[in-house]
């Protein structure tokens, strides 16, 4: 199939999966009563799915879409299809903030102030570790990786800390828990026009990255050749992906795999240049988590399965097939 002719089947299979996720959940909805939702809100049936299953099944789509971008950005970085968008922090941090949001008593909103603690984390996180590569003079992608693996390890500590010192009662704990192992945060319907604004905002953002990403596949040399400022660009392309997915474990915590595995399924169908990459990964992934959310609403009903659960049980048998693919192609060059 030529790339070209794979944006409108995509597009209509995202769209069944928004109907299958509006109709899914612990009283399964029809397609009537969706569609009645849109056009008659008299009933307390079209105001629950109207207010709170329609908004989440949204954000699930701008989650997953977010974290597919990502995924894209930080392999296209790293030149290593295994990367994924948690790499560098950015999951110990959200995690961090979400704690602090959750157990420390600051007198706000927690509807608003978990999205910005995470976000804040996430964010601070990459900033770190990008400033801790800058000193060790090593600010190439093997040096971010192991400052980033140091920040997690040590972020991952704090966190820890503050659950053991601050947690009083054994709700507490499972509400970080329940963030930390991933779940989408339900928003009212002005809360996903800002989410929706963000993530179309990231879209566009990367799309202006796509060719320096493209270059950076053909090795340094060569992109410093065709015009690239490679030690420029790396830093600012990881800095683009690490607002990317702190974007969407503000609204959706901790969501494995997905940003491993979209930029994979995207490549299948639209090939390797990053300009049909980046929308194609953010497609994918929001078909994935659309899924996934589904399936965390309704598969154990009245409770919800935490969504990172089901992408990790299903993204866990992706990742072994990549990785036996990748050693398979290695020894055979060899």
């Amino acid at each position: 199939m030529r790339p070209n002719a794979v944006w409108l089947p995509a597009l209509a299979v995202l769209a069944l999966c928004l109907l299958l996720g509006a109709c899914a959940g612990h009283q399964w909805a029809t397609p009537a009563e969706i569609w009645r939702a849109f056009t008659d809100s008299d009933t307390l049936r079209s105001r629950l799915l109207w207010e709170w299953r329609l908004p989440r099944v949204l954000a699930a789509a701008c989650v997953g879409a977010l974290l597919g971008l990502s995924g894209a950005v930080f392999q296209g970085v790293f030149r290593n299809p295994l990367a994924e968008p948690y790499l560098l922090g950015a999951s110990g941090g959200a995690a961090l903030g979400a704690t602090v949001a959750l157990l420390v008593p600051l007198g706000l909103p927690q509807p608003w102030l978990l999205p910005l603690l995470a976000f804040c984390g996430a964010w601070g996180a990459t900033v770190l570790v990008l400033a801790v590569a800058r000193v060790a003079g090593a600010l190439d992608a093997p040096g971010m990786l192991l400052a980033g693996v140091a920040m997690a390890a040590m972020l991952g500590a704090i966190r820890s800390f503050l659950m053991l010192a601050l947690s009083d009662e054994t709700v507490s704990l499972q509400v970080v828990m329940s963030w930390v192992l991933g779940g989408i945060q339900t928003p009212t319907w002005k809360g996903f026009a800002m989410l929706a604004l963000i993530t179309l905002a990231c879209l566009a953002v990367t799309q202006g990255a796509a060719r320096g990403l493209d270059l950076l596949g053909l090795g340094d040399a060569t992109a410093q050749g065709f015009g690239l400022d490679v030690k420029r660009f790396v830093p600012r392309a990881v800095l683009l992906g690490s607002l990317v997915v702190a974007a969407a474990v503000a609204y959706g915590g901790l969501v494995a795999f997905v940003g491993l595995a979209a930029p994979h399924i995207a490549r299948w169908f639209v090939g390797t240049r990053h300009r049909s990459v980046l929308p194609a990964s953010a497609l994918a992934g929001a078909i994935v988590v659309t899924v996934a959310d589904a399936i965390a609403r309704s598969v154990l009903p009245p409770a919800e399965v935490p969504l990172g659960l089901i992408t990790a049980v299903a993204g866990g048998p992706f990742f072994i097939v990549l990785l036996a693919r990748r050693l398979r192609a290695q020894g055979s060059r060899a």
